[in-house]
C-alpha cells in the first residue's frame, strides 16, 4: 500500500497507508465513537464535506452493504482509520469498504494512530486537516482559513417536493422540511398513517402551507446552524401556526426561529452512545447524535422549557414552546439504543398535538 499522511492544521503530522481513492482533500476533520454503522455514517449528510475518523479501531469487517447505504452517496470528504477490513465476513457484504471509496472517489488513510488523532481533537477542538501524499507541500495558512462552505444543509435537502403516501394514510398530513436526513422521519410517518411531503429546507412558508399540513417536522441535517437564515425566517412564520416537531439541525434552526442564539461545541458530538436524560422523569436515554453546535440555553424565550440534557457536557437536548405548540430534540429519535423508546414517546407526542 502506498505511504499517505494525515496533516492537521495545528501542524501534527502522521503517516500511515492510503486506501481508497487516491487523491488529496481537505476538511473538518471530525470522530465518530460508534462501533459499528460506519456505512450508516459515511453516507450521513451530517458528514458532508468532513473528513471523518473512527474511533473504533477495526473498520470495514462486515464489507459494504448497499442495502444499508440507500440510494445514499457518501458524504463525507474523506476516511481515516486505524485498520481497514480487507476481507469482510457477513452474507450480506457486496465488496470492501475499500472498493466502495475508490468507486465513489473518497481517499481514505489506514495504519494511523486514531487514538492519538481523536485526543488532540477533544483537547483543542475539532479542526481542519488535509490527507495527502507529501506534507511538506502543505499550505498551513490556507489549511486553518479552509472552510467547506455556506448552509451546507442546502446541498443535500433536494431542489423539488416529493409525497409519499398511496392516499390509504388516515392520521392526516405531515411536511418534513428536509435540512438532509429524511429517510428514516418518513418510514416512522408512513408507519404512523401519515401522508408525508417531503419539501426542500429552501422553501417558504407559503410553499409549505400549500402542501396542507397538519403538522410540520424539520430533519436532521448539516452544516452551522446560524448559515440557513432563508430556513430560519420561513419557520419564525410558522411556528406557532401548526404543530411542530425538530431533530438535531432542526431542533437549533427552531430555536434560533423563536430568538435564541446557537454555538459551536469543541468537538461536537457524534456516535451512537451519547447518554441524555430526561428532566421530566430523570430516565437516561443512550442516544445516536451527529452535530458540532447547541442551543445556548441562557437565550431561550421566556416561554420555552429545556426537556432534555446531555448528561456529559450538560447540553441542551431537548426543548418544548409551551406557546406555539412546537418542540425538539437535539438527538436523533429514530436511531440508537434507545431508539425504540424515544421515537415512541416523541412520535406520539407529536401526534397528540396534531390531534388537539
Amino acid at each position: 500500500m502506498k505511504k499517505g499522511y494525515i496533516v492537521l492544521e495545528n501542524g501534527k503530522i502522521f503517516e500511515g497507508k492510503r486506501f481508497g481513492y487516491d487523491s488529496e482533500v481537505t476538511g473538518e476533520l471530525v470522530f465518530s465513537t460508534s462501533a459499528v454503522g460506519y456505512i450508516e455514517a459515511l453516507t450521513d449528510t451530517c458528514y458532508q464535506g468532513q473528513i471523518l475518523i473512527q474511533t473504533f479501531p477495526l473498520t470495514g469487517d462486515y464489507g459494504w452493504i448497499p442495502e444499508d447505504a440507500g440510494d445514499s452517496p457518501i458524504r463525507a470528504a474523506g476516511f481515516v482509520v486505524r485498520e481497514w477490513c480487507d476481507s469482510p465476513s457477513n452474507f450480506r457484504s457486496e465488496w470492501t469498504i475499500d472498493e466502495e471509496l475508490k468507486k465513489q472517489q473518497i481517499p481514505g488513510i489506514c495504519d494511523v494512530d486514531t487514538r492519538e488523532i481523536t485526543k488532540i481533537l477533544r483537547e483543542e477542538g475539532v479542526m481542519n486537516a488535509v490527507i495527502c501524499d507529501d506534507p511538506a507541500k502543505v499550505d498551513f495558512s490556507a489549511l486553518k482559513n479552509f472552510r467547506t462552505g455556506k448552509s451546507a444543509s442546502t446541498l443535500v435537502s433536494g431542489s423539488k417536493p416529493v409525497k409519499f403516501g398511496d392516499g390509504s394514510q388516515t392520521n392526516g398530513t405531515v411536511t418534513v422540511i428536509n435540512c438532509g436526513n429524511y429517510r428514516n422521519v418518513v418510514e416512522k410517518l408512513l408507519a404512523e398513517n401519515f401522508t408525508v411531503n417531503v419539501i426542500p429546507c429552501t422553501a417558504t412558508s407559503e410553499e409549505i402551507l400549500k402542501t396542507g399540513p397538519d403538522g410540520i417536522i424539520v430533519t436532521d441535517g448539516p452544516g452551522n446552524p446560524e448559515d440557513n437564515a432563508k430556513t430560519v425566517e420561513t419557520l419564525s412564520e410558522l411556528t406557532g401556526r401548526l404543530p411542530m416537531f425538530g431533530i438535531s439541525l432542526g431542533h437549533q434552526l427552531i430555536a434560533l426561529a423563536k430568538g435564541a442564539k446557537t454555538y459551536k461545541l469543541k468537538y461536537g458530538h457524534r456516535g451512537a452512545n451519547h447518554p441524555v436524560k430526561s428532566l421530566k422523569d430523570g430516565k437516561v436515554y443512550i442516544t445516536s447524535q451527529n452535530h458540532g453546535f447547541a442551543v445556548d440555553e441562557k437565550t431561550l424565550p421566556s416561554t420555552a422549557v429545556v426537556t432534555y440534557k446531555n448528561c456529559n457536557d450538560g447540553t441542551v437536548e431537548g426543548i418544548e414552546y409551551l406557546d406555539d405548540k412546537a418542540f425538539s430534540v437535539q438527538f436523533v429519535p429514530e436511531k440508537g439504543f434507545a431508539s425504540a423508546n424515544t421515537e415512541n414517546i416523541l412520535y406520539g407526542k407529536f401526534t397528540d398535538m396534531l390531534n388537539k
